[in-house]
């Protein structure tokens, strides 16, 4: 397994300003995945984005990690809900034209 695409959470603490308690949380509600490499806990780079979202949920707006999941999963339908009505607009423009 290849550890260059990993962040160590206490970089990420340091950097983000939240306590090592936020991620064991979010990984225990199942929103994170961390992996253990030489006795350090690490979250791959690819899920910074979403990890960015979460923070911003919690500090800025007191979520705790129930609601965190809840907005989550309503943002990620939206985006579904937004998709399939764009490919509806589209079908439907070719019936307009």
């Amino acid at each position: 397994m290849s550890t260059k695409n990993l962040i160590p959470i206490k970089t990420l603490c340091k950097h983000y300003q939240v306590e090592t308690s936020f991620f064991t949380g979010l990984n225990e509600h199942g929103l994170i995945e961390i992996t253990t490499v030489a006795q350090s806990n690490c979250i791959h780079q690819d899920h910074i984005q979403h990890l960015e979202k979460m923070i911003r949920l919690h500090q800025d707006l007191h979520i705790n990690f129930e609601g965190i999941d809840s907005v989550l999963n309503l943002l990620k339908r939206i985006e579904t809900l937004q998709s399939e009505l764009q490919s509806v607009k589209s079908r439907l423009g070719i019936y307009e034209e």
